[in-house]
């Protein structure tokens, strides 16, 4: 059990390493980034939990550490002068399901190479679900953080005035 929260931290500041990285490209203003840090933490520490300890499917486990994200970063962009949007989304992008990304374009390109006609529709299988589940997983991560943002709306675009 020891172990399972060393990993779920380690998971957390990884992201808030990320999440920094990102967020220094997208012009986050730096009084922004220990928020911005902050709340890519949480919100990939509770998709880790979901999914490694609830069995939570990636999907569900995403949408639910992005409207975390989305909730957290209202309070944090009043405490830290900044919009909203430029601390969740480089929060939210460190969550970016990169290996399924990565299995589809290998599966299509497996589909390609020289091989018999059931290993093509085998890689062709795997290439839907992967690219399925990145697709899903990217459109429900985008609602998830937008969501708070405009249900919460005077007090996402009031925390700059």
């Amino acid at each position: 059990m020891i172990m399972d929260v060393v990993s779920m931290l380690e998971d957390g500041l990884f992201a808030a390493i990320a999440a920094i990285g990102f967020g220094s490209i997208s012009n986050v203003p730096m009084k922004g980034m220990p928020g911005c840090a902050m709340i890519a933490a949480i919100g990939h520490m509770l998709r880790f939990a979901l999914t490694e300890w609830c069995d939570w499917f990636i999907v569900s486990g995403s949408f639910a550490g992005a409207v975390c994200i989305g909730l957290l970063s209202i309070p944090a962009s009043q405490r830290f002068k900044c919009p909203a949007e430029s601390m969740s989304f480089p929060a939210l992008l460190p969550m970016i399901p990169g290996m399924y990304a990565y299995r589809s374009v290998h599966s299509l390109l497996m589909c390609f190479s020289d091989q018999s006609e059931a290993a093509f529709s085998r890689y062709f299988d795997l290439f839907g679900y992967n690219w399925m589940v990145c697709v899903i997983t990217l459109g429900l991560m985008v609602i998830g953080v937008t969501l708070p943002i405009f249900i919460f709306r005077r007090h996402s675009f009031s925390a700059t005035r």
